[in-house]
Protein backbone atom coordinates (compact mmCIF):
# COMPACT_ATOMS: atom_id res chain seq x y z
CA UNK A 1 0.00 0.00 0.00
CA UNK A 2 2.75 2.38 1.13
CA UNK A 3 4.22 1.56 -2.31
CA UNK A 4 0.94 2.47 -4.39
CA UNK A 5 0.41 5.75 -2.25
CA UNK A 6 4.36 6.80 -3.34
CA UNK A 7 3.61 6.35 -6.91
CA UNK A 8 -0.09 7.84 -7.06
CA UNK A 9 2.11 11.19 -5.17
CA UNK A 10 4.76 11.07 -7.80
CA UNK A 11 2.00 10.73 -10.96
CA UNK A 12 0.10 13.89 -9.33
CA UNK A 13 3.37 15.88 -8.94
CA UNK A 14 4.27 14.69 -12.75
CA UNK A 15 0.81 15.39 -13.91
CA UNK A 16 0.70 19.08 -11.90
CA UNK A 17 4.39 19.87 -13.88
CA UNK A 18 2.47 18.57 -17.18
CA UNK A 19 0.04 21.18 -16.38
CA UNK A 20 2.57 23.64 -15.95
CA UNK A 21 4.57 23.67 -19.13
CA UNK A 22 1.48 22.99 -21.31
CA UNK A 23 -0.09 25.78 -19.91
CA UNK A 24 3.25 28.14 -20.64
CA UNK A 25 3.72 25.73 -24.15
CA UNK A 26 0.47 27.07 -24.80
CA UNK A 27 0.56 30.71 -23.64
CA UNK A 28 3.76 30.85 -26.55
CA UNK A 29 1.57 29.36 -29.06
CA UNK A 30 -0.66 32.22 -28.60
CA UNK A 31 1.30 34.43 -28.91
CA UNK A 32 3.40 33.17 -31.60
CA UNK A 33 0.04 32.61 -33.76
CA UNK A 34 -0.31 36.34 -32.68
CA UNK A 35 2.68 37.64 -34.61
CA UNK A 36 2.65 35.16 -37.22
CA UNK A 37 -1.36 36.66 -38.02
CA UNK A 38 0.41 40.31 -38.16
CA UNK A 39 3.05 39.46 -39.98
CA UNK A 40 0.48 37.64 -42.57
CA UNK A 41 -2.08 39.76 -42.68
CA UNK A 42 0.57 42.68 -43.64
CA UNK A 43 2.44 40.61 -46.51
CA UNK A 44 -1.60 39.73 -47.41
CA UNK A 45 -2.32 43.63 -47.60
CA UNK A 46 0.89 44.74 -49.03
CA UNK A 47 0.58 42.41 -51.77
CA UNK A 48 -2.77 42.74 -52.58
CA UNK A 49 -1.82 46.44 -53.62
CA UNK A 50 0.65 45.53 -56.04
CA UNK A 51 -1.21 43.28 -57.77
CA UNK A 52 -3.79 45.63 -57.93
CA UNK A 53 -0.93 48.23 -58.90
CA UNK A 54 0.24 45.81 -61.74
CA UNK A 55 -2.66 44.74 -63.40
CA UNK A 56 -4.28 48.32 -62.84
CA UNK A 57 -6.93 47.26 -60.84
CA UNK A 58 -8.93 49.19 -58.25
CA UNK A 59 -8.09 47.94 -54.75
CA UNK A 60 -11.77 47.60 -54.16
CA UNK A 61 -11.82 44.39 -56.76
CA UNK A 62 -9.08 43.12 -54.99
CA UNK A 63 -10.19 43.29 -51.79
CA UNK A 64 -13.99 41.78 -52.90
CA UNK A 65 -12.44 39.05 -54.58
CA UNK A 66 -8.73 37.59 -53.89
CA UNK A 67 -8.49 38.96 -49.97
CA UNK A 68 -12.25 37.65 -49.07
CA UNK A 69 -11.32 33.99 -51.05
CA UNK A 70 -8.33 34.19 -49.34
CA UNK A 71 -9.78 34.85 -45.83
CA UNK A 72 -13.37 32.58 -46.49
CA UNK A 73 -11.13 29.33 -47.71
CA UNK A 74 -10.69 28.26 -44.03
CA UNK A 75 -14.29 28.57 -43.48
CA UNK A 76 -15.26 27.31 -46.98
CA UNK A 77 -12.99 23.94 -46.05
CA UNK A 78 -14.97 23.73 -42.46
CA UNK A 79 -18.10 24.20 -43.77
CA UNK A 80 -17.78 21.06 -46.39
CA UNK A 81 -16.04 18.98 -43.48
CA UNK A 82 -18.96 19.64 -41.66
CA UNK A 83 -21.50 19.10 -44.21
CA UNK A 84 -19.85 15.87 -45.35
CA UNK A 85 -19.96 14.46 -41.98
CA UNK A 86 -23.58 15.58 -41.79
CA UNK A 87 -23.50 18.67 -39.42
CA UNK A 88 -25.14 21.04 -41.24
CA UNK A 89 -25.77 23.21 -37.93
CA UNK A 90 -21.78 24.01 -38.17
CA UNK A 91 -21.68 24.34 -41.69
CA UNK A 92 -24.44 26.97 -41.77
CA UNK A 93 -23.18 28.22 -38.47
CA UNK A 94 -20.11 28.69 -39.31
CA UNK A 95 -20.80 31.11 -42.15
CA UNK A 96 -23.57 32.94 -40.25
CA UNK A 97 -21.20 33.33 -37.27
CA UNK A 98 -18.75 34.39 -39.73
CA UNK A 99 -20.50 36.95 -41.11
CA UNK A 100 -21.83 38.68 -38.12
CA UNK A 101 -18.08 38.79 -36.56
CA UNK A 102 -16.31 40.28 -39.20
CA UNK A 103 -19.61 42.88 -40.02
CA UNK A 104 -20.06 43.89 -35.88
CA UNK A 105 -16.40 43.10 -34.00
CA UNK A 106 -13.83 43.41 -36.77
CA UNK A 107 -15.77 46.43 -38.28
CA UNK A 108 -15.86 48.19 -35.36
CA UNK A 109 -12.53 47.18 -33.99
CA UNK A 110 -10.94 48.44 -36.64
CA UNK A 111 -12.75 51.92 -36.71
CA UNK A 112 -11.75 52.42 -32.75
CA UNK A 113 -8.93 51.93 -33.80
CA UNK A 114 -8.65 54.75 -36.52
CA UNK A 115 -11.84 55.79 -38.44
CA UNK A 116 -12.77 54.02 -41.37
CA UNK A 117 -14.37 56.40 -44.14
CA UNK A 118 -16.94 54.87 -45.93
CA UNK A 119 -16.68 54.70 -49.66
CA UNK A 120 -20.30 55.03 -51.40
CA UNK A 121 -19.33 52.64 -53.68
CA UNK A 122 -19.80 49.87 -51.13
CA UNK A 123 -23.52 50.13 -51.49
CA UNK A 124 -24.13 47.52 -54.42
CA UNK A 125 -21.87 45.36 -52.65
CA UNK A 126 -23.69 45.54 -49.51
CA UNK A 127 -27.03 45.31 -51.46
CA UNK A 128 -25.60 41.95 -52.83
CA UNK A 129 -24.50 40.59 -49.32
CA UNK A 130 -28.08 41.38 -48.03
CA UNK A 131 -30.32 39.77 -50.66
CA UNK A 132 -27.97 36.57 -50.44
CA UNK A 133 -28.58 36.70 -46.84
CA UNK A 134 -32.08 36.76 -47.61
CA UNK A 135 -32.23 34.05 -50.19
CA UNK A 136 -30.40 32.06 -47.63
CA UNK A 137 -32.97 32.93 -45.26
CA UNK A 138 -35.69 31.74 -47.68
CA UNK A 139 -34.00 28.17 -48.45
CA UNK A 140 -35.57 26.67 -45.46
CA UNK A 141 -39.19 27.56 -46.73
CA UNK A 142 -38.70 27.19 -50.50
CA UNK A 143 -38.91 23.16 -50.95
CA UNK A 144 -36.93 20.40 -50.40
CA UNK A 145 -37.52 22.38 -46.54
CA UNK A 146 -35.41 23.00 -43.82
CA UNK A 147 -32.72 21.14 -46.30
CA UNK A 148 -29.76 23.17 -48.38
CA UNK A 149 -30.12 21.35 -51.54
CA UNK A 150 -27.43 20.53 -54.55
CA UNK A 151 -30.19 23.43 -56.53
CA UNK A 152 -29.32 26.11 -53.46
CA UNK A 153 -26.15 25.56 -53.90
CA UNK A 154 -25.79 25.98 -57.46
CA UNK A 155 -28.21 28.81 -57.51
CA UNK A 156 -25.38 30.34 -54.99
CA UNK A 157 -22.40 29.78 -57.15
CA UNK A 158 -24.17 31.05 -60.27
CA UNK A 159 -24.87 34.10 -58.04
CA UNK A 160 -21.20 34.60 -57.12
CA UNK A 161 -20.06 33.96 -60.62
CA UNK A 162 -22.58 36.54 -61.60
CA UNK A 163 -21.52 38.90 -58.97
CA UNK A 164 -17.61 38.78 -59.80
CA UNK A 165 -18.64 39.53 -63.49
CA UNK A 166 -20.38 42.62 -62.62
CA UNK A 167 -17.35 43.74 -60.15
CA UNK A 168 -15.26 43.34 -63.15
CA UNK A 169 -17.55 44.77 -65.80
CA UNK A 170 -18.15 48.29 -63.82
Amino acid sequence: MGKRESQKEIMEIKTEESKKTNTIKNILLVIIGIVGLKIGGDLAVNNAVKVAQYFNLSEKIISLTILAIGTSLPELVTSVTAAIKGNSDIAIGNIIGSNIFNMLLIIGVSSFIKPITFNVSYNMDLSILVISTLILALFPIIPPKNKMSRMNGVVYVILYAAYLEILFLW
